[in-house]
């Protein structure tokens, strides 16, 4: 796991090779600091580490910087970026690559250099030589989407980092009101640490004082006052967020996105999927899946298919402009709530 790979860095285990492939760029951006910071020295970073755009520049000219002896230093370090070499895609290349001299690049790197390929692409092609070679000899990071309980180790390895410890509960209440954007879950935790520097301790009331809501999030608040018939809170919500100058067919739209997902779900949870495999199929996070099992109880098939048609209208009065947009959601709500 990637978690393993920071550790060796930090220990000063480091490879003069790494591969990093997939579309997790907060894990794929997260390594290229450790790394770089843990290799290089303030001072050295001007002369000894450089970064090219393969889609800009020849692999070759890449190959003859990490061929060449760091200045002033004892190592120096390259990163490559959108190798799209690796993968089955067509090429749109603008420039030619020498392969053959990085596949033996690749068999004997530079000892006083480390390169880094970043490849933030969902597949690569395993059929090619260059990404066999590649796979076999380079320290490979899968920057993959973490599911709920990597998430939840990784928040509290982050957290152990900084000195801080956070209760079960809170991990599960930061999630809920962040999402899984991991850049987002970093900065609230990292703030979170700030706050919980003296107690060493975060718990779940911390988190609700602290933690910024998302769009997203107060869309999903909204729908569990609607649930629970308080409609009074449902409206403080949108209210709030007109204050915030959010438009009103974002709005609609994200409560339409939220409900079909609900819908999904609950069709296929009866059919008989399990939370990964629903994830699977739409394409979504298993911890939002989660989330949406949790509200498709609370509504019958009947209610969820009124529901859907009541936004449906709501977004053709909108988009041809029959009525005031804010209003015509605030009219929504309280339709939604009988």
């Amino acid at each position: 796991m990637v978690v393993d790979i920071w550790r060796k860095i930090k220990q000063k285990e480091i490879s003069p090779l790494y591969l990093l492939y997939g579309t997790e760029a907060f894990l794929i951006n997260e390594t290229k600091q450790l790394l770089l910071n843990h290799i290089l020295d303030e001072e050295e970073k001007d002369f000894n580490f450089s970064a090219y755009d393969l889609d800009e520049t020849p692999i070759d000219v890449a190959l003859e910087d990490a061929e060449t002896f760091p200045f002033l230093g004892e190592r120096k370090v390259v990163f490559l970026h959108n190798p799209t070499f690796l993968t089955a895609e067509k090429s749109k290349e603008k420039v030619d690559h020498n392969l053959a001299k990085f596949e033996a690049y690749l068999k004997e790197p530079a000892p006083y250099t480390v390169m880094v390929i970043s490849a933030p692409y969902e597949k690569l092609d395993e059929r090619k030589k260059i990404t066999k070679e590649l796979k076999r000899n380079a320290e490979l990071v899968e920057a993959k989407k973490l599911n709920e309980h990597e998430l939840k180790n990784w928040v509290k390895e982050r957290a152990k980092s900084s000195g801080i410890e956070f209760e079960a509960n809170a991990i599960e209440r930061l999630l809920t009101l962040v999402g899984t954007n991991m850049f987002m879950i970093a900065g609230e935790v990292d703030k979170l640490a700030l706050y919980a520097a003296e107690e060493k301790r975060v718990d779940v009331h911390l988190v609700d004082a602290l933690v910024a809501r998302t769009l997203e999030q107060n869309i999903f608040t909204l729908i569990e006052k609607v649930v629970q018939r308080r409609l009074d809170e449902a409206l403080r919500i949108y209210y709030d967020l007109l204050k915030q100058n959010e438009e009103p067919i974002k709005i609609l739209a994200l409560l339409a996105g939220q409900f079909r997902l609900i819908y999904q779900v609950k069709e296929l949870s009866r059919r008989g999927y399990g939370q990964q495999q629903i994830a699977g199929y739409l394409k979504t996070h298993p911890f939002r899946v989660k989330l949406a099992l949790g509200q498709a109880g609370k509504f019958t098939d009947e209610e969820l298919a009124n529901l859907m048609e009541l936004i449906a209208k709501a977004d053709y009065q909108m988009k041809t402009g029959g009525m005031n947009k804010s209003l015509l959601i605030e009219m929504l709500l309280f339709r939604l709530k009988k």
